[in-house]
């Protein structure tokens, strides 16, 4: 009778494991309510136009600060991949302005982390940048999402580049990649 169970518990947890992998880290709700028509690079050229437009952008935390009324972040803009994940900077077009009505903690959304925001456009705000003045396009948040550091597990260089030879192969017992998983920015080429 056992043995009857356990296949089933088995097919159960592996098909609780792949459904939960492709969980967007976005609700539902404010996923179909965002345009995926209304790209940041239309509402760059013009933020005013799309205000009460819901939409999701994610990329790289410039900075950080807490004002009055609650808190904002300064997001170098990149494109997200199908898990809503943002991409490497070099395809970013852009800034934006992420604020909220609550404090967010700067140790918390610190610089270079990545995160994915889902909320509503309020306007622009013209900041400087540099020795110029930059006209960032404002998000009200209503839902933001940080992205832990990728893990990589590699395989050893035998299953790369040739047969293998026993456990001394090309870089002995250890291999050059000793110590995996590691952790990689996005942005290495």
């Amino acid at each position: 009778m056992a043995h009857r169970r356990f296949p089933r518990f088995l097919f159960f947890g592996v098909f609780l494991f792949v459904i939960s992998g492709c969980a967007y880290p976005i609700s539902k709700e404010l996923r179909q309510e965002a345009s995926k028509e209304l790209t940041f690079s239309t509402v760059l050229q013009n933020p005013t136009a799309y205000i009460g437009s819901i939409v999701i952008w994610g990329g790289k935390i410039i900075e950080t600060q807490n004002v009055a009324g609650g808190s904002e972040i300064i997001v170098l803009e990149t494109p997200l991949d199908y898990q809503e994940m943002p991409e490497a900077e070099k395809y970013s077009q852009g800034r934006f302005v992420a604020k909220s009505s609550t404090f967010l903690d700067p140790e918390v959304y610190k610089k270079g982390k990545r995160i994915t925001v889902a909320g509503e456009i309020i306007g622009k705000e013209t900041k400087p940048l540099g020795k110029t003045e930059y006209t960032y396009p404002v998000v009200m948040i209503k839902q933001v999402h940080l992205w832990r550091k990728a893990r990589v597990y590699p395989y050893p260089p035998p299953y790369y580049y040739g047969p293998y030879y026993g456990p001394y192969d090309w870089y002995g017992p250890y291999g050059p990649y000793y110590g995996w998983p590691y952790d990689y920015d996005l942005d290495d080429d």
